[in-house]
């Protein structure tokens, strides 16, 4: 009777303590409101979590940094065309992360929607399904032509001439440097190329000179907020002119004189080259760009006339057959 008692009595503990644990912590099978206090400290406590990290990452940041990502990598713009390519880009890329989680988001919707279950009968097999086979046809269609158009649309005002420019500059691209003639300033410049012909690729001879060394380096300089006519020629093989900051680049072809307009807007110094590959020492066709306030510009067209550079170089060949190719 006594072990019987005892035997008893344990159990009766036993369950009160087990119903205690069940009370404190919710049990095994509870089901917790959202509404409970424990509910809602952890969730918040998770999205303040989230939120401190979102804050130390961007912290770390940099201004720079984040107008980069603004720009999705492109350089800055310095020139009042800049933004429409600029406009361009990042809105593509827009366009493309949207229809990026479009899909995804449904192709992990099929994933969860349309998984194998447990004892699962063989679903029903679809040949064709004509609603969704005419969707995945013209939206792309769409898609693609409205990138054509928005292409179509910029390039034609990038391209556009109006011929109302301040200066005009004719850029002489020649193996391996560069030309700049002032046509208005009756002027030119000349440069050569930005490391020694014999120095060997890799090793520490064959650096670019620094732009600071306008001896050696070839430097266009532009005045500021006024437009340039960049007119484009080559004596010898095909070339392109680059400045990244500009956002815009154009080959310079033999016997057909290519030309588009620019306004600089940014005081400043910006490096250029030949974006395309013109022979064996392309790599050394480097330049710079000076964007410098109209009293400085006419400073250097003074000096210029003093080093005796005055008039203009041999723009080379440039044939009327080859401008209707």
């Amino acid at each position: 009777m006594a072990l019987q008692m005892r035997v008893t009595t344990h159990w009766k503990a036993s369950r009160v303590r087990t119903e205690a644990m069940t009370v404190n912590t919710g049990g095994r099978d509870a089901k917790r409101d959202s509404g409970t206090p424990g509910f809602n400290f952890g969730r918040r406590a998770g999205v303040a979590a989230m939120g401190f990290l979102g804050a130390i990452i961007l912290a770390g940041c940099s201004t720079t940094a984040i107008d980069d990502w603004k720009r999705a990598g492109l350089p800055e713009p310095v020139t009042e065309q800049g933004p429409i390519v600029e406009s361009f880009w990042v809105g593509s890329w827009i366009a493309a992360m949207v229809v990026g989680v479009l899909v995804w988001g449904l192709m992990f919707w099929a994933f969860i929607a349309y998984r194998r279950r447990k004892n699962a009968e063989t679903p029903v097999q679809t040949r064709y399904h004509m609603p969704i086979e005419a969707l995945w046809t013209v939206a792309p269609l769409i898609m693609v032509m409205g990138i054509f158009y928005f292409a179509a649309r910029d390039a034609a005002e990038l391209t556009n001439v109006s011929d109302t420019q301040q200066q005009t500059v004719n850029v002489v691209g020649f193996r391996w440097s560069w030309t700049f003639n002032y046509v208005d300033e009756d002027t030119y410049d000349v440069g050569q190329p930005a490391y020694p012909p014999n120095a060997t690729q890799g090793e520490a001879p064959r650096q670019p000179v620094p732009p600071d060394n306008e001896s050696a380096v070839p430097t266009l300089w532009l005045p500021v907020n006024e437009k340039v006519k960049f007119v484009l020629t080559s004596p010898d093989v095909i070339h392109s002119f680059w400045v990244p900051n500009f956002l815009f680049k154009l080959d310079v072809v033999p016997g057909r004189t290519n030309v588009f307009e620019a306004t600089p807007n940014k005081l400043g110094t910006y490096a250029g080259k030949c974006a395309e590959l013109c022979g064996v020492d392309h790599s050394r066709m480097l330049f710079q760009v000076k964007v410098v306030t109209q009293e400085e510009f006419d400073a250097h067209m003074e000096e210029l006339r003093k080093r005796g550079q005055s008039g203009q170089l041999d723009n080379g060949r440039s044939t009327d057959k080859a401008q209707a190719v």
